[in-house]
């Protein structure tokens, strides 16, 4: 279906278009993108998740395929444009969904397994409280010590958790015989999402991947940038089955002529939160992007200094182009979006619009507190979801609140970690993500931050970030000085109350929080 109208544009129409698709958790999107940067057509459809047994959650290939190639072909459509006029597509996809498929016959092995399945749950439990894993903590600890090299920091607290696409992996290869058999005749190819499409586009003649998809499966080493033997013979998981890395902005061949008529060229491939920084344009050291969807995630970037894990905080590959190497400091926070989209599904509100009036129209929560899932400051994977200090007189308005106060608290706490641990002055804090459209989550996390925060007009980052990627790529724009020029800012939050006066409020949520684990 079409998503948006196609802006209008003063003058002749440029000659030729970028098209940025990203493949996010919730929606397949593409936009058009004319030199401007102004998107002229777009088209989205929703990504359909299928959960045959609890705990799971998976994507069927084909359908995501049909998908994928849908939304091109009627975003072109609604832009009134023809193929030819397309320089290059850049891929912006989810991170940690992945399949395996036979090298030979191209034929999946299982469904993509998405980076919300928990399915490796007792594995992961396994590995946590084995004796090797207590003992290389303790080895890598010492080496820290002896060395004071980062690289070793990251492994002296190694802890396994059901997002990490390493431990899925082993569970395909202990629970898949297909695969297994395949991986040790080197017939068995891994991919994230990324990786498939390419190797669909082109008829299964390109097979790779980029920095920032492969650092971000956490199999791959961002200080050596390759993939790590270590973890793999640790796991015990075979070597061959990873895909050669290439530079994300980059000519990775063009899709097959019989899927749009004609060979378009393929010249970005990115991971979606690395892709929105881009489309922020935080190109420089101490950016902050800010993007708040299905889950939210903080990303700081540090340059050429690669920041080692630090619990809630990992580093990542943000992109390479040529020798230009950016790496970025990530903290995670889980359902944002996704609580937004619960409490419309059980009546809450109708439109989605209505939540920052509803929260605007009383004077605090009434001491309502909202716990909705995994927190950024807890590794728990048993904390209960919650309302509590519920009353007689709680109404619609103090859950919806309560909701988007849970957002704006779990945002300061991972500001604050960021602020501890990363040594980087930080400087502009750019905001992207359905949630970011909420007045209040962006006023309320300004307030406690105490920071301006800015809103582009568009908020549909990664596509963006993918469109930009694909347009260097391609010479359709020249370098990230023009990119800079074409940013568009909706609005500016800037800081009206003093965090302090959220303090009673935050503390109350706080001390649910801990009432919520371990349950």
């Amino acid at each position: 279906m079409p998503c948006g109208q196609p802006d209008s544009g003063a003058g002749a129409a440029p000659a030729r278009y970028v098209l940025g698709v990203d493949v996010g958790s919730t929606m397949v999107k593409c936009h058009v993108y004319d030199r401007a940067a102004a998107v002229r057509g777009s088209s989205c459809r929703k990504v359909e998740s299928l959960y045959p047994r609890p705990g799971w959650v998976e994507l069927d290939p084909e359908v995501l395929w049909s998908q994928f190639v849908g939304v091109i072909k009627e975003a072109v459509q609604t832009a009134g444009l023809h193929m030819g006029q397309i320089a290059g597509l850049g891929i912006s996809t989810q991170r940690g969904t992945f399949i395996t498929w036979h090298k030979r016959t191209g034929k999946p092995f299982h469904n993509f397994i998405s980076w919300q399945d928990v399915r490796s749950a007792e594995l992961v439990g396994s590995w946590n409280k084995s004796l090797l894993l207590k003992a290389i903590r303790v080895i890598f600890t010492v080496l820290h010590f002896l060395t004071g090299n980062d690289r070793y920091l990251a492994p002296s607290f190694l802890t396994f958790s059901t997002q990490q696409t390493s431990m899925k992996l082993s569970w395909v290869f202990k629970n898949i015989p297909e695969a297994e058999e395949a991986a040790k005749k080197n017939n068995c190819c891994f991919g994230t999402i990324d990786t498939w499409l390419l190797y669909r586009l082109t008829k299964g003649s390109v097979y790779a991947t980029d920095y920032s998809n492969a650092s971000s499966t956490g199999i791959f080493e961002p200080f050596t940038k390759c993939w790590s033997p270590t973890l793999c013979n640790l796991l015990s998981l075979p070597m061959s089955v990873y895909p050669p890395v290439k530079d994300t902005s980059f000519n990775f061949g063009s899709a097959d002529s019989e899927i749009f008529g004609i060979p378009i060229p393929i010249m970005a491939l990115v991971a979606d939160q690395q892709a929105a920084m881009f489309g922020e344009c935080c190109f420089h050291p101490g950016d902050v992007k800010l993007t708040m969807g299905t889950g939210g995630f903080w990303n700081v970037n540090t340059g050429e200094h690669l920041f080692a894990s630090q619990r809630s905080l990992y580093p990542l590959i943000g992109w390479k182009i040529g020798k230009e190497v950016v790496y970025l400091t990530e903290g995670a926070i889980s359902d944002i979006g996704t609580a937004i989209k619960w409490a419309q599904d059980i009546d809450l509100f109708t439109n989605v619009d209505e939540t920052a009036k509803m929260a605007r129209s009383i004077a605090d929560s009434q001491g309502v507190c909202f716990i909705p899932g995994l927190q950024v400051s807890v590794d728990d994977t048993y904390l209960c979801a919650s309302f509590m200090g519920l009353k007689p007189s709680t109404t619609r308005n103090h859950l919806v609140r309560a909701i988007l106060e849970s957002i704006a608290f779990r945002n300061k706490l991972l500001y604050d970690t960021i602020v501890k641990k990363v040594h980087i002055p930080l400087q502009t804090i750019r905001a992207d993500g359905g949630v970011s459209n909420n007045s209040f989550v962006m006023q309320m996390t300004s307030d406690l931050i105490n920071k301006k925060i800015e809103k582009p007009s568009n908020a549909d980052m990664s596509s963006l970030g993918a469109a930009f990627l694909a347009g260097l790529a391609s010479g359709f724009w020249t370098d990230k000085e023009q990119l800079k020029k074409l940013r568009r800012i909706e609005a500016v939050f800037e800081p009206q109350k003093d965090s302090e006066e959220y303090r009673p409020a935050m503390d109350t949520w706080l001390q649910a929080m801990k009432h919520s684990l371990h349950w």
